[in-house]
């Protein structure tokens, strides 16, 4: 009981730092015109990423690890899939910055100057993904009270 409590904890508050981080980053490439202003991007995007970690191992834990309602109730929710839907299309949104950051990442430590020209698409990038970011917390949420599933399956 202590360790779903824990997890659940854990990836709520992951949410949250996800949230707060990928916002940080769409604030800070709106404002990469600068290698010098990279710095704050990396700091942001490196939080983001970690946040994201912690959401996808936690999730992970509670829907096949045993500690939640197993892997049969989670592949028959409709909510479930459409989270994972929203998780991905994060990840397809999210590889062209990934990528674009270690190029920048690889340039500043080559001593060169990084192209920063797409730097305000990839913070339009940003905003999508949290908003995609805010829907999977209301999959998750609808989840949580049985919304999506067939009278009497809770």
């Amino acid at each position: 009981m202590l360790v779903r409590w824990l997890l659940a904890a854990i990836h709520l508050l992951a949410y949250g730092f996800a949230l707060a981080s990928i916002l940080r980053r769409t604030w800070a490439l709106r404002r990469a015109t600068v290698p010098a202003a990279l710095r704050s991007v990396f700091r942001a995007d490196t939080a983001w990423g970690l946040s994201a970690l912690v959401l996808i191992v936690t999730g992970l834990m509670r829907a096949f690890g045993g500690y939640e309602k197993g892997a049969d109730y989670y592949l028959h929710e409709p909510l479930f899939h459409a989270k994972m839907t929203l998780l991905v299309l994060i990840f397809v949104l999210e590889m062209p910055s990934m990528l674009a950051l270690m190029r920048w990442r690889g340039a500043l430590r080559r001593k060169d100057a990084p192209d920063l020209r797409r730097a305000r698409a990839y913070a339009r990038y940003s905003v999508i993904q949290t908003v995609l970011l805010v829907l999977m917390v209301f999959a998750a949420t609808g989840m949580a009270r049985g919304i999506g599933l067939p009278s009497g399956v809770v």
